[in-house]
């Protein structure tokens, strides 16, 4: 009989985990019978940079936390000012929802590397910028956009009736808006927001491109030091296993909550 309900995922996950220690495994076979005769085991290799690769992963962890709590903050804001009742205020918000969330992600992230300042200057102190701020931003651009949009969207999906109901017991839109709707609507905003984090965190992988020491970053210059073709695989295998042992337990943390906060229609 076919797998079904939670079963189906869980073997989905569990062939997707087999099938990256197969490859990782018939990687490390293959470097090991293409090492150089006097040099390393690829495995020995491998161990040996294994703990700089992990650290530079959790440098990328730590900027998908940052990114995703500015976004959000931002996001949240705009996404409520998207249903106000001030027409300029809801287009302003639409406007920069539009733009950031139809925009390449790796674009804003150069256009806040280089048109950031990489110093501020406070009267005669001068407070440096660093780098790895200024990624932060350019990725909390995007993420900040598309919460806007989940917001925007758990608002509207609230039946009109409850509008009507807290307008006829004198409730302001304010109370009406942070005591009845966000409430309600808060709980259907959380598997998509758990989506968009697990999406930043494949995506912080960009900030390589513009010269910060990531995952990605010190993998290649692992595989330059060791100059030994033959370990790019199963190298960027490991970093791989690493984002897939910490993004699918999201991914199937969102499917459940999708299940449990299913609207019935």
């Amino acid at each position: 009989m076919a797998p079904s309900g939670l079963a189906a995922p869980v073997l989905l996950g569990g062939g997707t985990l087999a099938a990256f220690a197969i490859l990782f495994g018939a990687s490390l076979a293959l470097a090991q019978v293409a090492a150089r005769p006097a040099g390393e085991g690829a495995f020995t290799v491998l161990l040996r940079w294994a703990p700089l690769i992990f650290q530079g992963f959790l440098f990328n962890i730590l900027i998908s936390f940052l990114s995703m709590a500015l976004g959000t903050l931002v996001g949240v804001l705009v996404g409520i000012a998207q249903v106000s009742l001030l027409a300029p205020v809801r287009q302003a918000a639409w406007g920069l929802t539009q733009f950031f969330r139809n925009a390449p992600w790796l674009v804003l992230l150069f256009y806040a590397m280089f048109l950031l300042p990489f110093e501020f200057r406070l009267f005669s102190l001068s407070i440096a910028f660093p780098a790895w701020v200024k990624a932060v931003i350019g990725l909390a651009l995007p993420v900040a956009a598309n919460v806007s949009e989940i917001v925007r969207g758990g608002i509207r999906s609230i039946p009109a009736g409850q509008w009507e109901s807290a307008e006829a017991l004198a409730f302001t839109r304010r109370q009406t808006m942070w005591m009845i709707i966000l409430p309600q609507a808060f709980k259907r905003m959380i598997p998509p927001w758990m989506n968009l984090y697990a999406i930043l965190t494949m995506a912080t992988t960009l900030i390589s491109v513009v010269g910060i020491q990531d995952g990605l970053t010190i993998t290649r210059a692992a595989l330059v030091a060791e100059s030994r073709p033959e370990l790019m695989i199963p190298m960027y295998t490991l970093l791989l296993l690493m984002f897939f042992a910490y993004c699918y337990p999201i991914a199937r943390a969102t499917m459940a909550l999708e299940r449990r906060f299913n609207v019935k229609v």
